[in-house]
């Protein structure tokens, strides 16, 4: 994933907002593309690399990929090694994950019911 540019407008917009409130570092975070579909289609039962391309039809593998990575470096997510022939890889929401994509369901209901997006 591309880095923010340190002497850019933007990014010293964001470190403001991120400084004010964690929330808003969250939203930024959750707010790039294909991220709460990824932990949503775990959530839902696609543990593996393969499952979630399926089910995320348009998703590129190098997003995919980064999406996961990220999403395991924060402990959103386990990626369990399976020895076997082949060997494979499967992906699980973490406790906080599983934490998170509740509150995600909670604003899904809200945006479906109370805002008039259409």
């Amino acid at each position: 994933m591309a880095e923010r540019k340190l002497s850019s407008s933007n990014f010293h917009n964001q470190s403001f907002l991120e400084e004010k409130c964690a929330l808003n570092e969250l939203i930024y975070i959750l707010s790039k593309r294909w991220m709460t579909e990824v932990l949503f289609s775990i959530e839902e039962g696609n543990s593996r690399f393969t499952n979630l391309k399926e089910d995320l039809e348009h998703i590129s593998d190098h997003i995919l990929a980064d999406r996961l990575k990220f999403l395991e470096q924060h402990e959103l997510v386990n990626k369990n090694y399976i020895q076997g022939n082949p060997p494979r890889t499967e992906y699980t929401l973490a406790e906080k994950g599983a934490k998170l994509s509740d509150l995600l369901g909670g604003l899904c209901t809200f945006a479906e019911n109370e805002m008039k997006f259409q």
